[in-house]
């Protein structure tokens, strides 16, 4: 069993506060997520039940909820964006500039050795689907080609199919 979580009193006091005076749905909810397991000994399923959010968000809002009693001027960190990156876009689109004057030539861009620059740029390997992500995210798609030639004509076709005499003949043993 999970040793329960301890709150101290001065984050209670401070809960209270904001709880009394909360304007909005998340500052309400972040007041609470601190008050009722301190308050009632709810666990973290029951609180995210009488709140209306998933297990995950109370300590979530528990954490924001000491941050922002801790540094109050500081905002709180979006969620979202790209966490990961191996490269600012811009040093993306230096990285493609000299790919997209190939392209604009008439060259195919290969991925493979695409990807063997990119990862001796970035200094370690990086799997294929990053490469189409990159190229993605600059507006780069693949040119598949055409389903019929450019030159061919519809109605030359048709007639050719309907006026091809029929030369084959069927097997003398059908089950061949």
């Amino acid at each position: 069993m999970a040793r329960p979580r301890r709150i101290d009193s001065d984050l209670i006091g401070k809960a209270q506060e904001i709880a009394a005076v909360a304007k909005d749905l998340h500052t309400l909810r972040g007041a609470q997520a601190v008050l009722l397991p301190a308050m009632l000994n709810a666990t973290l399923e029951q609180t995210a039940a009488l709140l209306g959010v998933s297990r995950a968000t109370v300590p979530r809002l528990q954490n924001a909820l000491r941050r922002r009693c801790s540094q109050p001027d500081v905002a709180e960190p979006a969620r979202g964006g790209r966490r990961h990156e191996l490269m600012t876009l811009e040093e993306e689109r230096e990285f493609l500039a000299p790919w997209a004057d190939l392209a604009r030539t008439g060259n195919m861009l290969v991925v493979s050795p695409l990807r063997a620059a990119l990862s001796q740029k970035v200094g370690r390997t990086v799997r294929a689907s990053v490469v189409y992500r990159l190229l993605e995210r600059h507006g780069w798609r693949k040119v598949a080609p055409d389903t019929r030639h450019p030159k061919s004509d519809a109605k030359a076709q048709e007639d050719w199919k309907k006026n091809f005499p029929k030369t084959w003949r069927p097997s003398p043993n059908p089950t061949l």
